[in-house]
């Protein structure tokens, strides 16, 4: 069960809340009440909730406060949806600054609403749970979020297949059943980010994009994805061309912008591609987008791609052609593929000169892969670019070809660098992963085949890693995980063999006996027996 935690000094708002929907319906159970700021605190701090629904105005400490403190204690969760009334609005700015999930005025509360914002605080919390999953319990080095990685690899056409795709947007819940796809492409400006601390830079960037995500997704059906500090990128889908309007896109743009400008005093610029007419060639669309991207100024923040012309269209950098060679580097902290690969993009950029926006551009995809497909991507690049006063981000102030190769060579070193020092580290995260990820998975069928795709690795290197770093085969560790857990079905009270059996997706109740048999020297009646 998810626990909820509700936070307000109105008893009648309390009581309010706690009748007005059926928590037990949404898998939720209401785990306290607090009349201030502070007791909620203590009770976060025991009961761990997943969501607090909070009041701003509180004695003792303040909403607001609340949600700055338990961000900066315990990061993503609990997530927060805050209780506000009309005069309080200009308040909201801040809340966001913490990452509220919502925001619900009081006079207009009503089931509908708070059912509405509790499936969005559910959904959040899927996302997460797919991004810290497999989070090590030493808070050492972890891969990056499994959900970016599928964006990636979605956005540059970088999936082996449409299995390897359907597998995991399957794992990851995500729902491509739509005939329409778009894509667009877009960035965040500031005039006084420059003048901020690099904490205040990065909590500027993520209200806004946030605030984008919120907002978009009110309007249209859409997945944001960010893309490093200031870039990011949308995957909208209808489930028919005629609600694929771009009309209502673009007012939704030009809605958006303005708001966050008056909220966060940031502009944006965003480029929007093509229709798609299936998953596989949202990548297409994408790649439209970011040619429309280069079009887009201020006072005009959103372009189109058709109104882009033939000798833009030239400037586009196909990434995909080198698909296999870094899905390859970045997935088996292969450092040779990768000193090879981008050495090969590097020459190709020189042997264009007059072609700097397709550097740029090739040059920006391949962050955009380091960032979400590394390990720790975000840390190894300022590592990386230390000695830059912009860091990676240098890489947008290169105006020619020879600027943006010496940005890519530098790249290139660094990560072979990081890489063969942290290969062995990094190894050994993506077999613990994958071990967690059968444990939590154990009641499924498992195949190699799957749970590589899952990983984004080719059976054959996930089997040789794990049975190099686990000294037991794959498929053989599965069993065992699968027969522990039998061990324990086995006993619950009335519980049958093909249940069991058919629980933990075994063929069929003859099958698991001969398993468990082999396993255990007993069959699974024999061995419930000896226990009674």
């Amino acid at each position: 069960m998810i626990k909820l935690l509700i936070a307000d000094d109105e008893p009648l708002v309390q009581i309010g809340i706690r009748s007005m929907l059926k928590w037990e319906e949404f898998g939720i159970e209401i785990c306290g009440v607090a009349s201030n700021g502070q007791a909620a605190l203590e009770m976060i701090r025991t009961h761990s909730p997943q969501i607090v629904i909070t009041d701003i105005k509180m004695p003792i400490m303040n909403g607001l406060t609340l949600a700055k403190t338990c961000r900066e204690e315990f990061g993503s969760i609990p997530l927060f949806i805050i209780l506000t009334s009309y005069e309080e609005f200009p308040l909201i700015k801040e809340a966001l600054s913490y990452q509220a999930i919502d925001y619900l005025i009081k006079l207009e509360l009503d089931e509908q609403t708070l059912a509405g914002s509790i499936h969005k605080a559910m959904g959040r919390l899927d996302e997460l749970k797919a991004s810290q999953a497999y989070r090590q319990a030493d808070h050492g080095p972890m891969l990056q979020s499994y959900r970016d990685k599928f964006f990636m690899r979605l956005l540059h056409n970088l999936f082996d297949s449409q299995e390897q795709f359907k597998i995991q947007a399957r794992d990851l819940k995500l729902d491509f059943s739509d005939s329409c796809y778009l894509a667009s492409h877009g960035e965040i400006h500031s005039d006084t980010a420059a003048q901020m601390d690099s904490a205040r830079q990065a909590n500027l960037y993520s209200s806004s994009l946030q605030m984008i995500q919120e907002l978009l997704g009110k309007q249209l059906p859409c997945y944001v994805i960010s893309l490093d500090k200031i870039h990011f990128a949308v995957i909208y889908h209808f489930s028919t061309m005629q609600q694929m309007e771009m009309s209502t896109i673009r007012r939704a743009w030009e809605s958006t912008c303005s708001m966050v400008h008056n909220y966060f005093n940031v502009w944006l610029t965003v480029g929007i591609g093509n229709m798609a007419d299936e998953p596989m060639k949202i990548s297409a669309s994408y790649q439209e987008a970011r040619q429309a991207f280069n079009l887009a100024q201020r006072q005009a923040p959103v372009a189109l791609f058709s109104r882009v012309n033939e000798s833009a269209c030239r400037s586009a950098f196909n990434i995909a052609l080198f698909k296999n060679a870094l899905t390859r580097a970045f997935e088996e902290f292969d450092t040779d593929a990768l000193y090879s690969t981008l050495t090969e993009i590097g020459e190709l950029f020189t042997a264009n000169p007059q072609r700097p926006l397709q550097a740029l551009d090739g040059a920006c995809n391949i962050l955009y892969l380091a960032l979400s497909l590394l390990p720790d991507g975000e840390a190894s690049l300022q590592e990386i670019f230390c000695a830059y006063p912009e860091g990676y981000r240098s890489l947008y102030k290169q105006k020619d070809v020879v600027a943006v190769t010496r940005w890519l060579n530098t790249l290139r070193d660094g990560l072979c660098g990081i890489l063969k020092n942290r290969r062995k580290t990094y190894k050994n995260h993506v077999v613990a992963n994958v071990q967690k990820y059968i444990n939590s998975h154990i009641e499924e069928r498992l195949t190699l085949n799957e749970v590589a795709a899952v990983f984004g690795l080719s059976p054959n290197y996930l089997s040789a890693l794990f049975k190099k770093s686990c000294q037991i085969g794959f498929s053989e560790y599965i069993t065992q995980k699968k027969i522990s857990r039998a061990k324990v079905l086995l006993l619950e009270k009335d519980r049958k063999i093909y249940e069991v059996a058919e629980q933990l997706g075994f063929e069929s109740a003859f099958y698991f006996s001969k398993v468990f048999k082999k396993v255990e020297g007993v069959s699974p009646r024999d061995y419930v027996r000896s226990l009674l």
